[in-house]
């Protein structure tokens, strides 16, 4: 491929960046990355300490690797195929032990602080362990920064430790070795607060990632596979080992292993960590299984359809990583204040020094009141505002079957307005049922349905299945001598009695009367898009009708409460389906949508036209919910697209948010949790800014000491990512109830009156 060709093909490319520790650090790896020849965008992540690159397939990781260098922090390449990536667990004991230690030597240094005596020697000695020893990060960090003409938190906090450390040092000198007033313990109290903020904040951060941790502990290490060449026989192997086409199995109580298709054996399968699913799913042969949900009380041979990196939950782990490490528009406010916020701070602190000194003060006073000011500005909360907030809130929405795949849908989704969804497979079970029967005059219901389902129990047709599932309670009679009439329907005998299921056409042949009742019925029913069949008996050569049976798509269970929930939270809902006007208004008079926010027959182009339509009449945010290829187009044209997982890959590809569950009352998850998300957002981002304008001014003005600033700056950063992290509480509330939840999985429609 020439170099031209090359340059054409975007590329994306992950780095692991370490180094960095605020706001401005981020701000300073992203320049320098921009620069490089063919990047075309660059988003460098605080929280998971990693950046994504989009440049074109000209550009080398080695190019990025030494661009990272140049400023200052290391960079490695994250490789594709890489396992996922998280903050590793903490080096507990070295990194606590190194804040306990420096704790243990600073402790003495308050002593004169309580009028007690304490040689300055020994003061001299404790304090430079803590700030040559234990305060090593910082002057390296700041070496950095400074070597590429930035700054950042480092150099803040090396700076303003530094100027307290060598005034003191100079009181030694001045006076002998036996001055009045040392400040040896504001430079190591410092320090210690500054290393415990850290470490708690990076305890904090990695309790973000427990939703990737968790997803990554469902993959089991090795599967049980049939040997390819004797059947007969079953082996261990490592999971990367298994090839599409063998057959694993799968004892109960076990993760299974790949996703595939059940050949052998019947079960119920643990989906909850994956889907969200509170309830254990039916599996029979034919059925998909997803590798990392845990096996009920059967076995069953699972014939792999997928490994590695296509697995569904080797996707799902891609799409809440990528969803954690882009940027929310909102973050670019941050980005730009970060950018000249470490060299503001640097000016204030020197007007703050000039003025003190101008104004009279002492050397002492002036330059402990410049170091405050160097301690309490020190951006780590800034940076962190953000991407925490983000970190949990995909995290936490994708435990519960939400899978939000950019940080712009989730910023996004808060201000949706309207949401305009497909009707066949979104609100609807997608498949027929039977939606009424009604009896004859004088004829019993309850057996009526009895003898229909008798005559269809052997029929693998879909409507004979509908009329099986809804007899479950209904008598059971056995049905003997079936016989199909082409175009027409089904007879058979049941006990005695000659009994058959056809189309009105064949009524009609057949002379059969029809009461008029169930004839007016009928038209109401097939207006409203509904397909007509009627249950006769023969009786001395002349046919009677005993019932009407009429199917169609069924609602949902949850489909109406989440058009409720949906309006309560002042969101419209509109429905766009390609079926007829009749079929369209009948779910949305059930499902309570108006009757103006209705688009029936509608072509895949059309719906992208109505969503544009939709976001042109100002409606705010528009998202489009759908399920299938046909949905693609209108996904893609809206705000925001929500695919429903259990559709097709092309819809669940055109969308910014996916649904693991075919469950709209996830909808309406998905916007609160995007509520609550850009909600912690804008409350770090206060609390970050509110910290800094209210700690400078003080600290100028001398009314903060730099212990206090140093333990107010430590404070801030832990408690943005305290904050963030409640979102970690956040539950679903989608779900049908157990009853409706174990008759949609059986196939069994919920009937309602016409």
């Amino acid at each position: 491929m020439s170099t031209a060709a090359a340059s054409e093909n975007p590329r994306t490319a992950e780095l692991a960046v370490s180094g960095m520790t605020c706001a401005s650090c981020v701000a300073r790896v992203e320049k320098v990355l921009k620069r490089v020849p063919g990047v075309e965008s660059v988003a460098v992540n605080l929280a998971t300490e990693k950046a994504t690159v989009h440049a074109s397939a000209a550009v080398t990781d080695d190019q990025l690797v030494a661009a990272v260098a140049k400023a200052g922090y290391e960079a490695a390449p994250i490789l594709p195929d890489a396992p996922s990536t998280v903050i590793a667990p903490p080096a507990f004991d070295r990194e606590l032990a190194a804040v306990l230690a420096s704790a243990v030597l600073t402790v003495p240094l308050l002593a004169p602080m309580f009028g007690l005596a304490l040689n300055p020697w020994l003061q001299l000695a404790l304090a430079s362990v803590v700030q040559f020893g234990f305060g090593a990060r910082f002057y390296v960090g700041g070496y950095r920064a400074v070597r590429a003409f930035a700054g950042n938190m480092d150099l803040l906090v090396a700076l303003g430790t530094s100027a307290a450390w060598g005034l003191s040092v100079y009181q030694m000198s001045a006076h002998g070795g036996m001055p009045e007033h040392l400040f040896f313990e504001a430079s190591a109290v410092v320090i210690t607060l500054v290393r415990f903020g850290k470490w708690l904040e990076a305890r904090a951060k990695r309790q973000t990632t427990d939703a990737i941790r968790a997803l990554n502990a469902l993959r089991p290490d090795k599967a049980r596979v049939r040997e390819r060449d004797d059947p007969s026989r079953e082996r261990e192997v490592a999971l990367a080992d298994v090839r599409i086409g063998d057959i694993a199995i799968v004892r109960p109580g076990e993760r299974v292993p790949v996703d595939g298709i059940v050949r052998e054996g019947r079960t119920h399968i643990d989906e909850s960590l994956i889907t969200g699913e509170s309830l254990p799913v039916a599996k029979e042969p034919g059925a998909r299984t997803t590798g990392g949900s845990i096996n009920g009380e059967g076995v069953i041979a699972i014939e792999t359809t997928a490994i590695g990196a296509e697995t569904t939950l080797a996707r799902i782990i891609r799409l809440v990583e990528s969803a954690q490490a882009e940027k929310a528009p909102i973050q670019r406010l941050v980005d730009r204040v970060s950018a000249v916020f470490v060299p503001a701070i640097l000016a204030i602190a020197l007007v703050t020094l000039a003025g003190w000194l101008l104004h009279g003060a002492d050397a002492e006073t002036a330059l402990l009141n410049a170091v405050a000011v160097l301690v309490i500005a020190c951006p780590c909360a800034l940076g962190l505002a953000t991407p925490t907030a983000i970190m949990a809130g995909t995290g936490v929405a994708a435990r519960q079957g939400i899978l939000i795949k950019d940080a712009q849908a989730l910023e996004q989704a808060h201000a949706i307005r309207i949401v305009a969804f497909d009707k066949t497979g979104t609100l609807t079970v997608g498949r027929p049922g039977l939606v009424a029967f009604d009896a004859a005059p004088a004829q019993d219901r309850s057996e009526a349905l009895g003898l229909a389902a008798a005559v269809q129990r052997m029929s693998e047709h879909p409507l004979a299945k509908a009329v099986v599932a809804a007899a479950s309670d209904a008598p059971r009679f056995e049905a003997s001598a079936a016989r199909a009439v082409a175009g027409r329907g089904v007879e058979a005998h049941v006990g005695a009695r000659r009994i058959a299921i056809g189309s009105a056409r064949w009524v009609a042949e057949l002379g059969a009367d029809v009461p008029a009742s169930l004839a007016e019925h009928a038209k109401r029913l097939e207006a409203q898009g509904n397909t007509i069949s009627w249950l006769m008996e023969e009786t001395a050569g002349r046919h009677c009708v005993l019932a009407l049976l009429a199917f169609g798509d069924t609602v949902k269970p949850t489909a109406r409460a989440a058009i409720e929930r949906l309006a309560r939270m002042g969101v419209k809902s509109a429905l766009v389906t390609g079926d007829n006007a009749g079929s369209a208004q009948a779910v949305a008079r059930t499902l309570g949508i108006a009757p103006e926010l209705v688009f029936a027959q509608t072509l895949p182009d059309d719906k992208a036209r109505v969503v544009a339509q939709l976001k042109a009449s100002n409606a705010g945010i528009v998202a489009m919910a759908g399920d299938g290829i046909n949905d693609a187009p209108a996904l893609a044209a809206a705000d925001i697209g929500i695919a429903m997982a259990s559709g097709t890959d092309v819809a669940i590809e055109a969308a910014g948010i996916a649904l693991m569950r075919g469950d709209p009352a996830l909808v309406a998850d998905a916007i609160d949790i995007s509520r609550r998300t850009y909600r912690k957002i804008q409350q770090n981002l206060f609390w970050a800014f509110v910290y800094n304008l209210i700690g400078i001014p003080l600290a100028a003005f001398g009314l903060l000491d730099p212990m206090f600033a140093g333990a107010a700056m430590a404070f801030s950063s832990v408690s943005v990512v305290t904050n963030a992290l409640l979102l970690r509480t956040w539950r679903a509330q989608a779900g049908a109830t157990a009853d409706e939840a174990d008759e949609a999985r059986a196939g069994k429609p919920i009937t309602r009156p016409a």
